[in-house]
């Protein structure tokens, strides 16, 4: 039988220490040959309103472990601007509804396993990546956060930092007083930390050990001439990059890695996070990595630490107090979801959740 797994279903079994463990599990063995994955692809099309285009998105890998799986995305794309700041939103069908699937099947004989609702899988997967560059680049004693923005995302991420420090204060600002202060209670509860919510981004970054913008910001929130010595950056949002001034600073440049290339095409090795293909491409569009938006890669080369480095000894990473830090995935998108998606079906699998429908449905006997 082949499992549909809502959000309901991931949420119920899905912790991030088991999300950190499947992530790192995957990123070794990337760096060992033992799991492939490609980059992400995007393909946009105009509708009939000349603000708002289509997308789909597909990211996918699999290892030797058992599993592969491609993420897939139908979006509605468009910009908004709310308190002066530039909003990426999207959905389907309607505002407030989304299709984001997992597709999971198996490697030793191809059977579809399952179809899975990407939405809690996604923001912690996100905010594990958060925590694993904090486990291993931000000082030993790393206590205080501080945070621009206030959601979903927002909230998977102080689940990560608080399993990779020992977190005593978080500094949280986001445009909605309402939301911030929300936010910062409920923080408070959770975690049995101090949180303030601030009422300028300026208060953010002072005292801040971890500086994380986590936003669906269109452009860069983190202030590179606010950021003080030692701090470790994660950032989401602005195209996954931080401003230019924040680049500048940056001591060490933690990206896990890079999607390998193509078997016998080394040429075709591509950095980009986001790769894509539009329908009349020189019409105006949404969407990461479109036309005339700058392709997020590997950008400091100079400084730049891999997860393969780090565990196999080749560096040190961190090694001064006072070193400016910042980690990304880079483009291992796909190597994530079969990861996670893996341990969410054999947790679901264990209690009994999911909604069972016939694997006949999906197989024929017309060779393709």
């Amino acid at each position: 039988m082949t499992l549909i797994i809502n959000n309901r279903d991931v949420e119920e079994v899905l912790t991030m220490d088991v999300v950190v463990a499947a992530l790192e599990e995957s990123y070794f063995n990337l760096a060992k040959g033992e799991a492939v994955c490609r980059p992400r692809i995007d393909i946009r099309i105009p509708t009939s309103d000349p603000t708002r285009n289509y997308q789909f998105g597909s990211m996918e890998g699999g290892s030797t472990g058992g599993y592969f799986a491609t993420r897939m995305k139908s979006d509605i794309i468009y910009e908004a601007e709310y308190n002066g700041v530039v909003t990426q939103e999207k959905y389907c069908v309607r505002p407030g509804l989304y299709c984001g699937l997992i597709f999971l099947t198996s490697i030793e004989n191809g059977e579809p396993l399952a179809f899975i609702n990407d939405g809690v899988l996604q923001h912690m997967r996100v905010g594990a990546d958060g925590g694993i560059g904090v486990k291993y680049m931000a000082n030993p004693d790393a206590e205080v956060v501080g945070m621009l923005g206030s959601g979903g995302m927002a909230r998977s991420h102080m689940q990560a930092f608080t399993l990779a420090r020992k977190i005593k204060k978080l500094q949280v600002f986001s445009p909605t007083r309402e939301n911030r202060e929300a936010f910062a209670r409920e923080m408070a509860d959770l975690h049995g930390i101090e949180a303030i919510a601030c009422d300028s981004p300026e208060q953010v970054y002072r005292g801040a050990h971890i500086l994380a913008g986590l936003t669906d910001s269109a452009v860069a929130v983190v202030d590179g001439t606010l950021i003080e010595p030692g701090t470790h950056i994660v950032n989401i949002g602005g195209s996954g990059l931080p401003d230019g001034e924040t680049l500048k600073r940056v001591d060490i440049y933690f990206r896990f890695g890079d999607a390998p290339a193509p078997v016998g095409h080394p040429e075709l090795a591509l950095e980009d996070e986001h790769i894509g293909w539009e329908a009349r491409p020189d019409a105006p569009k949404f969407g990461d990595g479109r036309k005339d938006r700058k392709a997020h890669r590997s950008v400091l080369p100079d400084r730049r630490v891999t997860f393969a480095d780090l565990v196999t000894g080749q560096s040190k990473g961190r090694t001064s107090a006072q070193q400016i830090t910042w980690s990304e995935r880079g483009n291992l998108q796909g190597a994530q979801f079969y990861a996670v998606a893996g341990k969410v079906y054999e947790l679901v699998r264990a209690r009994g959740l999911g909604h069972e429908i016939p694997t006949e449905l999906f197989l024929q006997d017309i060779r393709n």
